[in-house]
């Protein structure tokens, strides 16, 4: 990205973030006084950067930042901190905030090796109302279900190394409750974009197509957890399952064949 010196709100963000994870490490180790505003600080500071960043990149280019890759991964390195926080101020689980500040770091570093070039102008197909509610509540869903893969990985780490927790997995179902309530909402107002844009509100697109698909695995997870409320092993490797779905209809899709038929390639 080079409109608006990303890589200076990108820099202070991650260098913020990665001095919040050894904050959170060593929390006990801090004195008192700081142990618990400095690390929230710093992870403040970092949203703070990236936020300010992205809405002045949405007045330059004068459209909203959703239409390629790198500028959702803007999106998910901005979100995926705030759940962590939220998260965080909820459950007080640190190990989760360090996951999801390493996530948004992930984030930055790939559009930092990956430098996009922003055209002002939308293709007509994205000058629509629904443009931007139903990239909105899709970052947020996926950033949320991001989070909940998290949660899925420590599961598994613990489920064959340690002694489970079962909390964790309780933290799973409400990131998954929430992301797969956004992610609905994502397909309902893309169907409504595509009626208005190609005239179908369904054509069973690839993008379409591996969209479903996630939502089923996501549907799944929910479904089993309820009907089997006492396994822990099952359920991790579902939702471990459902994230790798999620990834392949995120940007997997643009590397299959059939991408190349796809209504949605402005999007890659």
């Amino acid at each position: 990205m080079e409109v608006l010196s990303y890589k200076y709100f990108a820099i202070a963000a991650l260098i913020s973030w990665s001095i919040g994870i050894l904050a959170f490490l060593f929390q006990k180790r801090l004195a008192e006084k700081i142990k618990k505003i400095f690390p929230l600080g710093l992870v403040i500071i970092g949203i703070g950067a990236l936020a300010y960043f992205t809405i002045a990149l949405w007045i330059h280019i004068d459209r909203p930042p959703m239409r390629t890759l790198g500028e959702t991964r803007l999106w998910y390195s901005l979100f995926v901190p705030i759940i962590g926080l939220a998260v965080y101020f909820r459950w007080k689980y640190n190990w989760f905030m360090i996951y999801s500040l390493f996530l948004a770091n992930v984030f930055i570093l790939v559009n930092l090796f990956s430098p996009e070039n922003f055209e002002k102008t939308l293709m007509p197909a994205l000058q629509s109302i629904w443009f931007v509610p139903h990239v909105v509540v899709y970052i947020f869903s996926y950033a949320l279900l991001a989070a909940s893969s998290l949660v899925a990985v420590k599961g598994l780490y613990t489920i064959y190394f340690k002694e489970f927790d079962r909390n964790t997995l309780h933290l799973a179902d409400n990131l998954v409750y929430i992301g797969f309530g956004f992610l609905t909402l994502g397909l309902l107002f893309g169907a409504l974009w595509a009626k208005e844009a190609w005239g179908h509100y369904w054509t069973w697109d690839p993008k379409e197509t591996w969209a479903f698909i996630s939502w089923m695995g996501y549907l799944i997870y929910m479904h089993y957890r309820f009907r089997n409320p006492q396994n822990t092993v099952a359920p991790i490797w579902i939702l471990s399952l459902a994230f790798v779905i999620l990834l392949v209809c995120w940007f997997g899709i643009n590397y299959l064949p059939t991408a190349q038929n796809s209504v949605h390639t402005y999007s890659g």
